[in-house]
């Protein structure tokens, strides 16, 4: 018997996410396999009277093609998938690899030119501008192995979290949204971070289960060169592999001067990658109440209640502060009281402390509103 959670979280996913229509071709990507969800994907996509495609990857399959990659293969890799992604009205990609550190013994080099000539091009290109899209992480061992939590345990949290009721949490995030575009200075500070930018004139973003389940941020980024002070984030980061902890970084003039973690050399070397990557190209809130705590899947930590996470690298379109780079990493701080707390302020006033918002028009946000 299929479980109805599946159900709800297919169809949310073709519908509110994707909001696909008839006619409309919908290319569903799947990395790992479960065959009952991709299923119910397909009858979904089919209901509404739209064409689905399927792509299975299997993470065991393209570490080994990425280890001795070169550049005409990955050219060639990116023109033919380039023709299907520019045919697509929309996009659904699952992830559900069984290790998620199946990259780390990957060169470094040969990461960095599958993102440039692949990645970048289908779908940095085409299928993040061109498509209506949302990405999304799929329960199974390996995820509740980084949780530290049993399957049966993991999955009725993933879906809670992910069948939250996105319309009404929308509507509680507008309140954020004014502020935020008629904010100049934000302060925060806590534990180890104390830090201070303008996100004047720069567009506020929310993230209500369109593009990502699970969703809840607000997102924005900083005036380029305006981020003074320093932060110390308190969550692990696994970016190519390896698991950065005890990140912390050091601003002047909206550069990264200082950069140290459990690998200082390493993380220096990405942030070198280009210009662009020792400046900040997003500041968000996170705001789902079923987030509490960082499991190591970045879809998931940057929407902890109580959290921002603040981004070395490329900004959004739709929040455009200028900054270029290869390099989007989300890295989070988190302000709630197991965390150390913390308090942030927009132009003087505090807005958030501890994790919870205390002025009135953004109480719809804290947790006993929207669970």
């Amino acid at each position: 018997m299929i479980d109805q959670r599946l159900k709800t979280l297919a169809n949310r996913l073709v519908n509110y996410s994707c909001k696909l229509k008839a006619g409309e071709n919908c290319l569903i990507e799947m990395t790992g396999f479960d065959k009952v969800f991709v299923d119910e994907l397909i009858k979904e996509v089919y209901a509404v009277g739209a064409n689905p495609f399927v792509w299975l990857r299997d993470a065991s399959v393209q570490r080994h093609m990425l280890m001795n990659c070169n550049e005409a293969q990955l050219r060639i890799m990116a023109e033919l998938d380039s023709k299907l992604m520019s045919q697509m009205q929309a996009y659904i990609g699952v992830r559900a690899p069984e290790n998620s550190f199946e990259s780390a013994d990957v060169p470094v080099e040969k990461l960095e030119l599958y993102s440039k000539l692949y990645s970048d091009e289908v779908h940095g290109n085409i299928r993040v501008p061109q498509t209506k899209w949302v990405v999304l992480r799929y329960p199974n061992d390996g995820m509740s192995q980084l949780a530290r939590v049993s399957t049966e345990s993991f999955e009725d949290y993933y879906f809670n979290v992910c069948n939250l009721d996105y319309a009404k949490m929308s509507v509680a995030m507008d309140p954020l949204v004014e502020l935020m575009n008629r904010t100049d200075k934000v302060h925060i500070v806590g534990k180890g971070t104390d830090l201070s930018f303008s996100i004047k004139g720069i567009n506020a973003i929310k993230c209500d289960g369109e593009l990502n389940i699970p969703d809840g941020e607000i997102f924005t980024a900083p005036v380029r060169d305006s981020v003074e002070g320093f932060i110390t984030y308190n969550t692990p980061a696994v970016h190519q592999g390896f698991t950065y902890e005890n990140i912390r970084f050091e601003f002047s003039k909206g550069k990264i001067v200082n950069a140290t973690s459990n690998d200082t050399a390493l993380i220096n070397k990405i942030l070198d990658s280009d210009e662009g990557a020792r400046h900040i190209g997003e500041f968000a809130i996170g705001v789902n109440p079923y987030i509490t705590k960082a499991i190591l899947d970045t879809l998931f930590d940057e929407k902890i209640a109580g959290s921002i996470h603040f981004t070395p690298g490329r900004c959004y379109d739709e929040a455009d502060n200028g900054n270029k780079s290869s390099l989007h990493w989300d890295l989070v701080y988190i302000q709630t009281p197991e965390y150390g707390g913390g308090e942030i302020y927009f132009d003087d006033v505090l807005i958030r402390k501890d994790g919870l918002f205390v002025i009135k028009e953004l109480e719809g946000l804290n947790a006993e509103s929207l669970i």
